[in-house]
């Protein structure tokens, strides 16, 4: 059994109501002098004073928490997997500078003025996403910055896919998220902090780099990865290699998350890549019918593809 570090303090305060009375008992034998000190330090102190001064039990509690963080363990009797061969990876996306396009710019200028109001957080389940690791289970240091973002597809309706984020998954292979969903109309809604690590792909990697941070598993691009996916038309619900392609809403949309995640975190936009690309498997084929183009001429209006 896994000792409980917290467990003295957790028996303390179980065991408050029982030991009232002694505590009383020995307050009252103490010493007069003792007592009259006492007040006459606290005198003209508010009680919000000495509350501020006194860290509550929920805070001891965190503190004895924080110093089990880190902790040494036993390393897994696995060895760590070696990284993957680097698949090339060319971008769509091509420098522009000019020939923007001024309606779908001055769309966008005035929809990223609103873009708060335009977003909606949902919570999900804590079992579908975690923290990013700054070390794998090796103890060997990994870079958690986020620095690829992997475009997806829903497959079947947004509704049914925050549905499933929002259900207790306790089995690893099904625990499932994005950090944000794009609706066919246009609609924002993001699902897991960008400084979470969103359970998106599996087995992956990017340009030859994973991040193992489950022995029992091989590694995944999660660890430094923005997860993005875009809801799929309804004629898209099966198994063809195809489907009518996603809206111009959509598309407006997408430019300007990825320009606020740019910004954030300072990648490239040929970092932006497909769960196609980074699956490792050779199962995953979304985004199906993505058009790049219309990703190109978004990006361009936003003066992101001018850099040399």
């Amino acid at each position: 059994m896994v000792s409980d570090p917290l467990g003295p303090l957790r028996k303390l305060v179980q065991s408050g109501t029982r030991t009232s009375g002694r505590l009383l008992a020995l307050v009252a034998a103490g010493s007069m002098v003792c007592a009259v000190s006492f007040l006459l330090l606290s005198a003209g102190r508010s009680d919000t004073d000495r509350a501020k001064e006194r860290p509550s039990l929920l805070e001891l509690l965190d503190d004895v928490g924080r110093t089990t963080e880190g902790a040494s363990e036993t390393l897994p009797k696995e060895s760590p997997p070696e990284a993957p061969r680097a698949l090339a990876w060319t971008s769509p996306l091509a420098r522009q500078c000019s020939g923007i396009d001024q309606a779908i710019q001055k769309r966008l200028k005035t929809k990223k003025a609103r873009l708060a109001s335009l977003r909606q957080s949902i919570a999900i389940d804590k079992s579908n996403y975690g923290k990013r690791y700054r070390r794998d289970p090796w103890k060997r240091p990994l870079d958690p910055s986020p620095r690829v973002v992997i475009l997806h597809e829903t497959v079947f309706s947004m509704n049914s896919a925050i549905n499933t984020f929002q259900t207790h998954h306790p089995r690893d292979e099904d625990q499932v998220s994005y950090h944000t969903l794009i609706g066919l109309n246009g609609q924002i809604v993001d699902l897991v902090s960008p400084i979470d690590r969103a359970f998106g792909a599996g087995y992956s990697a990017f340009l030859g780099e994973w991040a193992a941070t489950n022995p029992k598993f091989k590694g995944s691009v999660n660890n430094f990865a923005l997860h993005l996916s875009l809801e799929t038309p309804e004629d898209g619900q099966n198994d063809r290699s195809k489907h009518s392609g996603y809206t111009a809403a959509q598309y407006d949309a997408l430019a300007l998350v990825l320009d606020q995640w740019i910004q954030n975190y300072g990648f490239s936009p040929a970092a932006i890549t497909t769960h196609e690309h980074v699956d490792l498997g050779g199962e995953r084929s979304d985004p199906r019918s993505f058009n790049w183009s219309e990703l190109q001429k978004r990006l361009a209006a936003l003066g992101l593809l001018c850099s040399s």
